[in-house]
């Protein structure tokens, strides 16, 4: 079984995912962050269970689509590390190349 970690950096995105959503649905906020880290709960048992992220073609580095968000996440042995949660509208590259991805 994995251990799942999440950086600094995407906790901060869901917390400001839910933030955005909140403001019009408080209760759809709540069922988005549920959704997110249900997820997330999942690469515990299953780390490859997302596909390759496409935009960086790196097998570690993987992702999960749950509704309009992209959980970006990263394999290095027992561990997963959540790098990042993007709408997947927003443009991923500019979003993470620039992050420091420490999640040990």
């Amino acid at each position: 079984m994995a251990a799942v970690r999440w950086t600094i950096s995407a906790r901060e995105d869901l917390r400001a995912i839910v933030e955005y959503i909140g403001r019009d649905s408080p209760t759809y906020a709540a069922a988005t962050a549920a959704r997110v880290v249900s997820a997330v709960g999942k690469l515990r048992r299953h780390p490859a269970l997302g596909r390759v992220v496409p935009e960086l073609e790196n097998p570690t580095i993987r992702e999960l689509i749950v509704r309009s968000y992209r959980v970006i996440y990263q394999i290095r042995g027992q561990q997963v590390g959540v790098l990042a949660v993007v709408h997947g509208s927003r443009e991923l590259l500019r979003k993470i190349v620039k992050k420091p991805w420490s999640f040990e």
